[in-house]
């Protein structure tokens, strides 16, 4: 009886089959992040350089550079994908990015 490939083996596979894929590039990265977050950057990376205008890599890139402590690099890439995210039209992921981008530079705060 063969065992249901899991969902990483799945990604793996349809890597291999295309390593150019962006949304597989960006589902590993999201696969890694809790587990293996160093192996998650690496992904991240590669969707960063590669893949530019992939909107949904900005956030989590940013949040998984705040984890890793190097807040200056996680304010630039929410500032670039600020910017990438208004150029495509994506308004709900640039209000995402900005939020994001406010609390790294601690000014989350709310009025009381």
């Amino acid at each position: 009886m063969n065992t249901p490939a899991t969902r990483l083996q799945q990604l793996l596979a349809f890597y291999e089959d295309d390593p150019t894929d962006a949304f597989t590039i960006y589902a590993l990265a999201t696969e890694y992040r809790a587990q293996e977050p160093e192996r998650a950057w690496e992904y991240y990376q590669k969707l960063l350089s590669e893949h530019p205008d992939y909107v949904g890599t900005y956030y989590h890139a940013g949040k998984l550079l705040e984890q890793f402590g190097k807040k200056d690099e996680a304010e630039k890439v929410y500032r670039t994908g600020l910017t990438v995210a208004r150029k495509a039209g994506q308004q709900h992921a640039a209000s995402e990015l900005l939020q994001a981008l406010n609390s790294c530079l601690g000014l989350d705060y709310e009025d009381d």
